[in-house]
């Protein structure tokens, strides 16, 4: 595979395509997680300066969408269970919609606090059903460059707000069009979604084999369907009730295992640099508003860009020699950028090495932690516990999220950005032992093989075989 052209392409299914288009169509969920969490950076310094906000209010403007995903994916589990991952993309697209009307509408900040909580919690839903979605339609062959394909659509959603924040900056200064222009994405992924097929492993779980047959005749090959089929339903039928997985040692094992990885993912610091980005710059002695926000451009564009060399190689590699090296590169970045803040940034080139190490460890983080946290957890629960596992780990995500992103500019001014950058680096070194010793290896092995492997006994490390 050393063409572009090659690399979303699933061997011997040429009339399958529509596999790509279900999965490009759920993954705009991704691309509207990436605008509502890139959109804010730049709005903020203008948000502040409308509505006079102190240091505590605007950590809560930007907390606020974070607190409604916590709520989001909690309800994410029933809806998603109820009624299915289908409609749950839908409602989460509704949402998007209309919050985005309504942030650039607000008359004060308590009502746009209240409407960001509103469009966190589409967020919430969007977050922790798209992955389960996609992991779901997906061919085990291409599962995880399908789910990296959510994450490439987050980072481009993150760069399109970084670049409209730009524009607007240099032209208008309006907060309103920042915030307002996410309904056009959001619009077009509502008409979209409301095409896609419901998820094949879902029909089974309802005892609808027929429909769940009829979905699979148009995302496999002929020859695929019946032996998918069949094992979607052995594994099924041979798998414990809900209540007992529940309170099962193999579930509570694949819970923490997920739940430490979302930790993982967020202590890496990747949103305190895409919230605060310009304010990072700033503290590099880049003091326009032009000047940060161009500069923050940079870090989503390499952002999206980097992401594309996942989607290529997860599903030759592997999940686990890719999150090595990306862990290596954010927790070293991490530490020089620390070190380079101690000792002050009073030269030119001081300024762009710092605005180097960022682009590093975002070059890091997308290629590791952004896709494989979402891959691993979309991968390791079992059927009749699966949107429940993934709505404790999106939940977790969000949590640990609002940690970071409200309390970021509380602890650099309590303990300086240099002590920081390094605090999270030390947690970053600490994460690749973690990962070394407790990560599965996912690669080719169907959803049905590791939750065989799991409810067998293997440990967290020996889930892929």
């Amino acid at each position: 595979m050393n063409s572009s052209s090659q690399i979303l392409k699933p061997s011997g299914s040429k009339h399958k395509l529509f596999v790509y288009i279900v999965g490009l169509t759920a993954a705009l969920s991704g691309l509207l997680f990436g605008i509502d969490a890139g959109v804010i950076s730049g709005a903020l310094s203008f948000i502040k300066n409308d509505f006079n906000l102190t240091t505590g209010s605007t950590e809560m403007v930007v907390t606020a969408i974070l607190i409604g995903a916590i709520i989001g994916a909690l309800a994410s589990s029933f809806i998603s269970r109820k009624y299915g991952r289908h409609f749950s993309l839908v409602v989460s697209a509704a949402i998007f919609s209309i919050g985005a009307l309504l942030s650039a509408t607000a008359i004060n900040v308590n009502m746009l606090i209240l409407v960001r909580i509103f469009l966190g919690i589409g967020l919430g839903i969007a977050s922790s059903t798209a992955p389960v979605y996609l992991s779901e339609m997906a061919p085990k062959s291409i599962r995880g460059r399908l789910i990296t394909v959510y994450q490439f659509m987050i980072t481009l959603g993150i760069l399109i707000a970084y670049l409209s924040d730009a524009f607007l900056i240099s032209y208008s200064y309006s907060w309103r069009w920042m915030l307002g222009i996410t309904f056009f994405p959001a619009f077009l992924m509502f008409l979209c979604v409301l095409t896609l097929p419901k998820s094949p492993r879902w029909l089974v779980l309802l005892g609808k084999v027929r429909e769940a047959r009829s979905v699979l005749s148009r995302i496999r090959n002929h020859d695929e369907i019946e032996d998918e089929l069949a094992e979607i339903r052995n594994t099924f039928n041979q798998s414990a009730p809900m209540a007992s997985l529940l309170k099962s040692r193999q579930f509570m094992k694949v819970l923490c295992l997920g739940m430490i990885l979302q930790i993982i993912q967020q202590m890496s610091g990747i949103n305190a640099v895409i919230y605060y980005a310009p304010k990072i710059f700033q503290y590099a002695g880049f003091s326009t508003d032009t000047q940060q926000m161009w500069a923050t451009v940079l870090v989503g564009l390499v952002n999206m860009l980097v992401t594309i060399v996942s989607i290529a190689y997860i599903d030759k590699l592997g999940r686990k020699p890719i999150l090595y090296f990306g862990l290596l590169l954010t927790s070293t970045s991490m530490l020089c950028l620390g070190y380079l803040f101690h000792i002050g940034l009073t030269t030119v080139f001081a300024q762009y090495f710092a605005v180097a190490l960022v682009l590093i460890f975002v070059c890091g983080f997308a290629t590791s932690l952004g896709p494989i946290i979402w891959i691993l957890c979309a991968e390791i629960y079992p059927l009749r516990v699966r949107e429940i596992g993934m709505t404790v780990a999106t939940v977790t995500n969000w949590v640990f999220n609002a940690i970071v992103g409200g309390f970021f500019l509380t602890v650099v001014n309590s303990i300086g950005i240099a002590s920081t950058f390094v605090g999270l680096s030390i947690l970053s070194y600490l994460s690749l032992i973690f990962i070394i010793g407790f990560c599965p290896e996912t690669k080719g092995v169907s959803l049905e093989k590791i939750e065989s492997n799991l409810m067998a006994g293997n440990s967290c490390r020996k889930l892929g075989g």
